[in-house]
């Protein structure tokens, strides 16, 4: 022990914070809408691993996703309500890009510029879909419809 300990005493590292946690593994396939679905979670993958099979390495605190030995990204673990999606932009090709900057309230906001009545059916498009975010590409198509330059 003392030969061990005054040779090699320079090189030993601190032990990690936290205890090592065996990690489950699973495949997924990656969807049109470039996510894989992990216990009822959505992640994205960068788009162009579409229709391809990835290995997924899940902890409590990330899900990493991995295609031909590289990770190829990695998600905070989601918990709660089924049907979350985590989404990062870098992984969107670039025509989804363009919706980033839009949101519920800056679709509603624009609806009320133009009025009472369109702001009713902005709110009705948004509510109707289970996930706010698939509403928006009729949004979308509502603000093309218009002419007014306070739109963009």
């Amino acid at each position: 022990m003392s030969a061990f300990l005054d040779e090699e005493k320079h090189a030993l590292l601190p032990l990690p914070l936290s205890a090592y946690e065996c990690p489950s593994w699973r495949v997924a396939t990656v969807q049109f809408n470039y996510h894989i679905a992990v216990d009822k979670m959505h992640y994205s993958v960068p788009y162009k691993y579409i229709k391809h099979k990835v290995d997924v390495r899940v902890t409590r605190g990330v899900i990493e996703v991995f295609y031909n030995h590289h990770r190829i990204c990695s998600h905070p673990h989601l918990y709660g309500r089924p049907g979350q999606y985590h989404t990062l932009a870098d992984h969107m090709p670039d025509k989804h890009k363009q919706y980033i900057q839009w949101n519920a309230e800056r679709f509603i906001k624009w609806a009320e510029q133009v009025g009472p009545s369109t702001a009713t059916v902005i709110r009705a498009i948004l509510a109707g879909h289970r996930a706010e975010q698939q509403g928006y590409k009729t949004c979308m198509g509502a603000v093309k419809l218009t002419v007014s330059p306070s739109l963009h």
